[in-house]
């Protein structure tokens, strides 16, 4: 997963991670100072590839307002407008020879969020255009999936249904925890560079067994950051090990080695 999603990774920018239109510029290699005409709207294209600015739930800078929304891990977006299935924008997204980089926020007045490399998962002839996205991403059967967060001062909680996932968890778990696996200490960027970076894989401390029905999480007191090789380990038994019994048997092991 890690070789597929790099080799079609043009572009350095890290999921999860947050880019004002500026960084963006910067980075796909474009004037600072780029402003009106389409890099104002909700998609643009630049080279050989699209990016996309999603706004949800709130109206973008142009005042306009659109019912995007996240359905579990798939994006439901609307293209401008008077878009439609057949112009030439539209067609030039759904062909498979562009890369479409997505990014999102809630506030209008704050930075996007990189949700990856959207895929086409199904798309509706309306006006505007309607797209339904999904994400490469190595996402652990066991990864928490959010339907909805709750701002509220500095609480933040999470209703979550646990067979639908929202890139929201994962966010809030990644800013608080960091991006080095919480058993070992492995870094994907330390070791493999900008390939490597952001990359790792999220761990759901209850099982999901345990979720039959709709309740509050904290990405903070149930997610932990772990890498795949912990990950799998955890997961080797019927009931999965606890974070602490995972380090208990990391440092026996490193012990009986020196």
């Amino acid at each position: 997963m890690i070789q597929e999603l790099g080799e079609r990774l043009q572009y350095s920018f890290q999921i999860g991670y947050s880019y004002t239109r500026r960084d963006i510029y910067r980075v796909i290699g474009i004037p600072e100072d780029t402003h009106g005409g389409v890099w104002d709207t909700g998609y643009a294209r630049h080279e050989n590839d699209w990016f996309i600015f999603c706004n949800i739930a709130t109206p973008g800078t142009t005042g306009h307002d659109y019912a995007n929304q996240w359905i579990g891990d798939k994006l439901e977006w609307y293209g401008k407008t008077n878009s439609q299935l057949r112009h030439q924008s539209i067609q030039s997204i759904l062909s498979l020879e562009t890369n479409t980089y997505i990014f999102w926020r809630e506030d209008n007045k704050k930075p996007f969020t990189f949700a990856g490399i959207g895929s086409v998962k199904g798309f509706e002839d309306t006006t505007p255009v309607k797209f339904i996205w999904t994400f490469e991403a190595g996402i652990f059967p066991d990864e928490i999936n959010l339907t909805s967060v709750l701002h509220e001062g500095a609480v933040c909680q999470v209703s979550v249904n646990s067979f639908e996932r929202n890139p929201l968890a994962r966010q809030i778990c990644l800013e608080h925890y960091g991006i080095s696996c919480c058993v070992c200490g492995f870094n994907f960027g330390r070791v493999f560079g900008k390939l490597g970076e952001g990359f790792i894989h999220v761990h759901h401390l209850r099982q999901l067994s345990e979720i039959s029905k709709e309740y509050i999480v904290d990405p903070v007191k149930d997610l932990r950051p772990v890498c795949p090789n912990c990950h799998a380990i955890i997961h080797r038994s019927s009931v999965p090990l606890s974070i602490q019994e995972i380090k208990a048997l990391v440092e026996e092991t490193s012990s009986d080695a020196t």
